[in-house]
């Protein structure tokens, strides 16, 4: 059987594994911004997830025929994903940053777009590093599957991690802090950089200290206004999330154990539905049940 999230919340060794996917998705940013900004806030996100999956064939209105402007856009709409202006502009963004491309369809009357190379090698990357976590935990060999055939692995489990996800109210709203970071622009990497600093997490703990915190080394690494980073993290102070052992911004920073719990609880819904997909796709991990999957 697949992780399950409680499966995975429960397992220590999991902090580990959301440590690695932090930095791994901070070296996403720091060898593409551009590919990386999609993966900066949930909105993008999941927009991103629902280009993929209906250029892959998914179809959630009964119709079929890949991917086109007007069709994403409506199925934007419809899972509450974003409203029709802003799917529209994100659209225009992946034409313009060479992340989609014209292609002919069916329907002479309609533009249809296809993923460009650069972008399948990238959410195909996020596929594999996903799953080479899930393989630590267990053993089990999904990312050499995956990346044995990549497009057709792709095409199998990508649009079933996409319905998921957006059907998913432990991924879409994991908590208010969360949400705070993962929908503000930029907030998403800056909330996977704060992650990866983490030494540890004891359960018992009411918050972690992380060591100085350079407010510039963050604005310069992800190119967020300083305007802009301090209401961010001025908002989670607020809501005791973060905070400083000395007034006024002096001292070592923190993280809360709620925020943290918050972070973790997400991935572990996310995981859990990236192995689930995989298993429809390419069958159990491994044959045995490993003490990992057993109820904690």
């Amino acid at each position: 059987m697949a992780f399950t999230a409680d499966n995975l919340a429960a397992d220590d060794r999991f902090l580990a594994a959301i440590l690695h996917c932090a930095d791994q998705m901070l070296a996403i940013y720091r060898e593409s911004p551009r590919i990386a900004s999609i993966f900066a806030a949930q909105q993008r996100w999941l927009m991103a997830h629902a280009g993929f999956a209906l250029h892959y064939g998914y179809s959630d209105d009964g119709k079929s025929g890949g991917l086109y402007s007007g069709r994403f856009i409506d199925f934007a709409v419809r899972n509450n994903i974003a409203s029709r202006n802003t799917a529209a502009a994100f659209m225009q963004e992946m034409l313009a940053y060479r992340f989609l491309r014209p292609v002919p369809g069916p329907d002479k009357r309609t533009r249809y777009l296809k993923p460009t190379e650069i972008a399948e090698q990238h959410f195909t990357r996020w596929l594999v590093t996903h799953m080479m976590i899930l393989d630590s935990l267990d053993g089990g060999g999904r990312a050499e599957k995956i990346t044995a055939d990549p497009p057709a692995m792709m095409a199998a489990i990508q649009p079933l991690i996409a319905k998921a996800i957006i059907g998913s109210e432990a991924v879409r709203n994991p908590g208010a802090t969360f949400n705070l970071f993962n929908w503000a622009n930029s907030g998403g990497l800056v909330m996977d950089y704060l992650i990866s600093r983490l030494p540890e997490f004891p359960r018992t703990a009411e918050r972690v200290v992380l060591g100085p915190l350079s407010l510039r080394e963050i604005r310069e690494r992800f190119m967020i206004s300083n305007t802009h980073l301090k209401r961010l993290l001025t908002q989670a102070a607020t809501m005791e999330s973060v905070g400083w052992t000395e007034p006024s911004r002096k001292g070592d920073f923190w993280l809360s154990a709620h925020f943290i719990r918050e972070y973790w609880n997400y991935q572990a819904a996310k995981f859990a539905i990236i192995d689930a997909a995989a298993e429809a796709a390419l069958g159990p991990a491994v044959r045995d049940e490993p003490p990992a999957r057993q109820a904690i």
